[in-house]
């Protein structure tokens, strides 16, 4: 078994093969065949034929955001009970201020570095970016969708 290519700043984002190079150029192309049909042969089902593309099209994104959403959701949840092991006393009631985006950022933080990077969350209201980058020791996420 081969393993996994360490997570970093840099590299965490990930490409889903299947949906950025296959079904997006491929919703794209046939709207972009449905269009040039259209204009060289206008007929109402050729325009039924480039709206149900852009359908198509925003049903792709709409099925892919609601994935990331629910996971968004659970990593959520997952981070709330981790904080709550372990943090410090003087944290955990301030760290229900935390918001979503940054504990969605919090995941990639070891144990170790939780409670100062928590600490420096909430006193300087940092963003996901500027959370990620304070991360010393990353904690990889190969399951992000």
């Amino acid at each position: 078994m081969s393993e996994k290519k360490p997570q970093t700043l840099s590299n965490h984002g990930r490409m889903d093969t299947w949906f950025h190079f296959f079904i997006l150029p491929a919703l794209f192309g046939n709207l972009l065949v449905c269009i040039v049909h259209d204009y060289h042969d206008p007929r109402h089902f050729h325009e039924w034929l480039v709206l149900l593309s852009i359908v198509l099209i925003v049903l792709a994104f709409k099925v892919r955001l609601y994935a990331l959403r629910v996971q968004d959701r659970v990593i959520r949840l997952e981070e709330r009970l981790r904080l709550a092991t372990v943090l410090p006393e003087a944290l955990r009631v301030p760290s229900l201020a935390l918001t979503e985006a940054q504990l969605v950022a919090l995941r990639f933080a070891p144990d170790a570095e939780l409670p100062m990077l928590v600490d420096k969350t909430l006193r300087d209201q940092l963003g996901q970016k500027e959370i990620k980058k304070a991360i010393v020791n990353w904690r990889p996420d190969y399951w992000r969708v």
